[in-house]
């Protein structure tokens, strides 16, 4: 049998094994047949949030925000654009901090915006205030890269 990696579906929140040599550039979700990447964020609850973190293989880019903040509304479309560069190596995630203040205060968000690279169920780096799409394209890899 062949290596497969896991991916949470944006669409439906379903758990897809897709097979290792497979890029998933394209892929399917199996249960409600949307793409798996668009290439935009997807925004969470505190119950998706734990689905992408923990099932998926891929590493997870969490931009914790809130509606009220000006910075935070600032870096929305450069959040954005580093999507449509990211994807589909990293699965890009928004949680509204104001909707979640329980998992904000589980993560330690001390100031929105924060970034937090997530991959295998657990935090390999943050980075407090906006960034345009460019940084964040290069925090993000080259966090990679040291983890």
């Amino acid at each position: 049998m062949s290596e497969t990696r896991q991916i949470v579906c944006g669409h439906c929140g379903r758990t897809n094994r897709l097979p290792a040599e497979r890029t998933p550039e394209g892929a399917r979700c199996g249960a409600c047949h949307q793409p798996m990447f668009t290439g935009h964020p997807i925004e969470v609850d505190e119950e998706a949030f734990g689905r992408h973190v923990v099932n998926s293989d891929i590493p997870v880019l969490v931009d914790v925000w809130a509606p009220w903040c000006g910075p935070c509304r600032a870096m929305a479309p450069m959040f954005e654009r580093a999507a449509q560069q990211l994807e589909p190596q990293i699965r890009l995630l928004k949680l509204n901090s104001d909707n979640a203040p329980a998992l904000s205060s589980r993560l330690n968000i001390t100031g929105i915006p924060t970034l937090l690279l997530m991959r295998g169920g657990r935090e390999i780096a943050r980075h407090a205030g906006a960034m345009d799409a460019r940084s964040i394209v290069a925090w993000t890899q080259a966090s990679l890269t040291r983890s």
